[in-house]
């Protein structure tokens, strides 16, 4: 194996901290950073739906709106376990898609492809307007990409990027609450549960760094299993 080739294998298992560094830089250039919002949004809302669902309820309507905010419509179902899963599911996507990464790349491209699927049944079977079936289908081709570049061994250093954009995003997205509106799902718990809506954010927003800080601590140079 000549020296290039393993440079450019080393380069595939790089620190976490410099790819979650990289993914803060990311994060501040314009335009670029919008479909990771995006994503984010789409993980928090099917995770509402997918609650619903597992609770006895089905989804009604997804929506996804061009400033990274969504709606999912549902009806029945746990109004607790709902309004909690959806800042809790994205925290918990982002983990996945960077757990699944760590492992052999064709795990990665064979989950690529599970969230290709998701994105098409979601488009079809809950999606009702233009824009959120045209979010959704450039949610599509960023994953199609990330599948055509699989044979390039960079799919799970893109994945991971992926992930910590939608991690970040969802450490982030519960901070939006605090605006004395006394909507979303923090008020929606609070009214469930009669805890303060500031607990529910202070949950969520640790959920996120928690979550950062473990996958930091696991974090570590290490040849890419292929």
């Amino acid at each position: 194996m000549s020296d290039t080739h393993n440079k450019f294998l080393t380069w595939q298992a790089p620190n976490f901290w410099l790819l979650l560094l990289l993914a803060i830089a990311l994060k501040q250039i314009p335009y670029v950073t919008i479909p990771f919002n995006w994503l984010e949004s789409y993980f928090h809302e099917i995770s509402h739906g997918l609650a619903a669902l597992v609770s006895g309820g089905s989804i009604v309507q997804i929506q996804l709106f061009i400033n990274g905010a969504g709606l999912c419509t549902t009806l029945g179902g746990s109004a607790f376990l709902i309004a909690f899963s959806g800042y809790a599911g994205a925290v918990a996507w982002g983990v996945l898609i960077y757990k699944i990464a760590d492992l052999k790349s064709s795990y990665s491209k064979y989950f690529s492809y599970f969230i290709l699927a998701l994105l098409v049944i979601s488009s079809v079977l809950w999606v009702r307007d233009f824009l959120t079936l045209f979010i959704c289908a450039l949610l599509i081709a960023l994953f199609l990409l990330s599948v055509k570049i699989s044979h390039f061994q960079l799919l799970p250093l893109v994945l991971k990027i992926i992930a910590l954009m939608v991690l970040l995003n969802s450490f982030q997205s519960p901070l939006y609450l605090i605006d004395g509106r006394g909507i979303g799902d923090g008020s929606a718990l609070s009214q469930l549960t009669f805890i303060p809506e500031f607990v529910w954010i202070a949950v969520w927003t640790g959920l996120g760094a928690i979550s950062i800080y473990r996958l930091g601590r696991k974090g570590k140079v290490a040849k890419p299993k292929g």
